[in-house]
């Protein structure tokens, strides 16, 4: 059995290529986990977390500190501007380069974040999508506006059911998605997601990839989002969105979706009081988290469920993955 805390960078000891991935939804602990994990492997942190590749919103998005980035190298974060916008062919190619000099380093990469959609295009390869014919695109989204997402959801059944069953009614992004990639090439989507290619998990080189996804119980959850949500209002989150706002992006980008920024640009805009804009975004906070909680639960049934809120508890959970699968960690 190798034992992962005695490594150095000189003295990387498998033959393959370990892997960790520590998901979950925000303020679910994982940056703490990987943290402590980067320091014991020692190992390297790659963001998984689409919003937290931007360095406009360094509170907002719970982005790691100074200080935590100074006890263990960290890849990722804040490296994009908030006039780019990112996706998740263009992060699984820079997480795959991140995990590749980890690994050439002697250390392990952990992968952690909140973006599943994320995580599975690193590990499981690119939907290999025709372009999108612009006209079909513009007709699609014009629908949307006008006939809204059930009028739209309705005929994505009728074209791709699979795809549809798997969507809710109202989720306007991915329905017109979908019903743009159907219109567009004549292929459902969801045929196309079955032929992915170029994920890690294909590759001879790489494993064990220890898969872990930390759900504490929901009502802890949601408590935590809301304290958290305030700390950031008190550490500068505000004065982050009235720098965002001076920029003059435009709204579709997505650093002016991200939760919190709607809510205290209404502050900053006179449109709510101070503590109706915190309510607002505690409450955008705490849907953001049910819908990472339950795209988790849904879509992560095969990874290692790690169900504590408390941080030594996650750890000894943790460790116990790892040693089940050949690896130790001195806890």
């Amino acid at each position: 059995m190798s034992n992962l805390s005695r490594n150095t960078p000189a003295q990387w000891p498998l033959a393959r290529k370990p892997l960790v991935l520590i998901a979950g939804p925000t303020a679910s602990g994982k940056s703490a986990v990987s943290l402590w994990l980067a320091e014991t492997a020692p190992g390297t942190v790659i963001n998984g977390d689409a919003l937290q590749l931007y360095r406009d919103l360094s509170v907002l998005t719970a982005r790691p500190s100074p200080e935590d980035e100074a006890r263990a190298p960290h890849r990722l974060y804040g490296v994009l501007d908030g006039s780019q916008a990112s996706s998740a062919a263009w992060w699984a190619e820079a997480a795959t380069r991140e995990v590749e000099d980890a690994w050439a380093a002697g250390r392990l990469p952990i992968l952690t974040g909140g973006t599943g959609l994320y995580l599975r295009t690193l590990l499981h390869g690119i939907v290999p999508v025709p372009d999108i014919d612009e006209a079909v695109r513009a007709d699609v989204r014009g629908r949307m506006d006008a006939e809204g997402p059930e009028a739209l959801h309705a005929e994505l059944a009728r074209l791709d059911p699979v795809t549809a069953a798997r969507l809710g009614p109202r989720d306007r992004q991915r329905i017109a998605r979908a019903l743009e990639v159907a219109l567009s090439t004549g292929t459902p989507l969801s045929q196309f997601q079955q032929e992915t290619t170029g994920g890690l998990a294909d590759r001879p080189d790489v494993g064990p990839i220890l898969r872990c996804v930390i759900l504490p119980e929901r009502s802890i959850l949601y408590t935590r989002c809301d304290q958290r949500l305030v700390q950031m209002a008190e550490q500068g989150a505000v004065e982050e969105v009235r720098k965002l706002l001076a920029r003059g992006l435009a709204p579709e980008l997505p650093v002016m979706k991200a939760v919190g920024v709607p809510e205290f640009a209404a502050f900053l805009e006179k449109r709510l009081e101070y503590q109706e804009a915190i309510a607002a975004a505690q409450q955008a906070t705490r849907r953001y988290a049910k819908r990472q909680y339950t795209w988790f639960r849904n879509q992560c049934r095969d990874w290692n469920f790690v169900r504590s809120h408390d941080l030594k508890t996650q750890i000894e959970q943790i460790a116990i993955i790892f040693q089940e699968n050949g690896l130790t960690l001195k806890v």
